[in-house]
């Protein structure tokens, strides 16, 4: 079997999956190795990227901060530690606990003479594709990174493969800005498709959206509603979510429920209008499958948008319940769904608001 010097020996062999790139003893994609090769020297189809800031998955992050609080404190140190310790030792940033990982924003500093990407050197970009399958090295330490916040400024570089994805960051956008939507733009273009599919055999759906004051929760409101949805519900655990997500204007009726709890988020959802025909979960907390599922007319679809859904609770708990449902899994790609994110962050007063004021 050719170990990875061997096939960096030949240039020939390289892969647009980037499967040339791991170091593992079997054949498995960049995003199941347990290493990558981080070398700096390209082959022909590769982009490397000078890093500036990486945004972590929500889910990621929120586990590593469970980790390190003790007795009540949080341990940022220990946070930062822990990400610098993963890349160090994996060649990407993929946590071990969630298996995800997040994406990046940079600047173009090589192109591969074979690229596909249409990438030019110079161009400031954010990756589509996950930092659990991208080449990464951080030279800094992350010295500017305060371990409080999913967002990270650093220095390195990471490299990106002939079906890798990046997409150019608006001028008029802050690149901070950019990178948040740009994270989580497929949920809205995955959450219009399917209501678009209702809408074309003549019934515009209810839509419930578990998380919806969150990045991908009020882009699938906004994009549910845009779409065509009869009725859109949002879903968030506090009172303080409830007032941001009622004030944007991004759905018909907001619930306050805790979307671990089974009964009362299927009630929830039932009061605000309900049962839904489309129920989206973009929650960050594992445990939210049961009712997600309950919440869901019978024959209705519910897409999971969360990295801390567990795939086997939603399929034995919607057989458990006799539960007729469809269920998707959104994988964060869908054609333009870049450009449709952005569409709607500026077309939509309520969507703007609730970014920029998490920024």
């Amino acid at each position: 079997m050719n170990t990875s010097s061997d096939i960096r020996s030949d240039v020939r062999t390289s892969d647009p999956t980037g499967l040339h790139r791991v170091l593992d003893d079997r054949a498995v994609l960049p995003q199941a190795a347990q290493r990558l090769d981080t070398r700096a020297e390209l082959w022909p189809d590769e982009v490397r990227i000078r890093v500036e800031r990486l945004n972590l998955d929500a889910a990621s992050f929120r586990q590593l901060e469970r980790k390190h609080t003790k007795y009540g404190e949080r341990h940022p140190d220990a946070v930062r530690a822990e990400v610098l310790d993963i890349v160090a030792t994996r060649g990407k940033m993929q946590n071990p606990e969630t298996g995800s990982g997040g994406m990046l924003v940079g600047t173009v500093e090589e192109v591969g003479p074979e690229s596909p990407l249409g990438l030019t050197v110079g161009d400031r970009v954010a990756t589509l594709v996950s930092l659990t399958l991208t080449p990464l090295v951080i030279e800094d330490g992350l010295a500017r990174w305060d371990g409080d916040s999913e967002q990270v400024p650093c220095d390195g570089y990471a490299v990106l493969f002939g079906r890798s994805i990046a997409a150019v960051i608006p001028d008029d956008l802050d690149p901070a800005l950019s990178l948040s939507v740009m994270d989580v733009c497929g949920a809205p273009a995955l959450t219009a498709r399917v209501v678009e599919e209702y809408v074309a055999r003549g019934h515009a759906p209810t839509v419930a959206v578990i998380g919806g004051a969150g990045k991908s929760g009020s882009l699938s409101l906004a994009a549910a509603r845009q779409a065509g949805a009869a009725r859109t519900i949002g879903i968030v655990p506090r009172q303080d979510e409830h007032d941001l997500l009622d004030d944007a204007g991004l759905a018909d009726a907001v619930a306050i429920a805790d979307a671990r709890d089974p009964i009362a988020l299927r009630d929830a959802v039932t009061t605000a209008g309900g049962p839904a025909d489309v129920t989206v979960v973009c929650v960050d907390v594992p445990g939210c499958e049961g009712g997600a599922i309950l919440a869901t007319a019978e024959g209705g679809t519910v897409i999971f948008f969360s990295m801390a859904t567990s795939f086997s609770a939603a399929a034995l708990g919607a057989e458990g319940l006799a539960a007729d449902v469809r269920m998707l899994v959104g994988n964060g790609y869908v054609p333009g769904h870049a450009a449709y994110a952005m569409e709607l962050l500026r077309g939509d007063a309520g969507v703007r608001a609730l970014f920029e004021r998490r920024h």
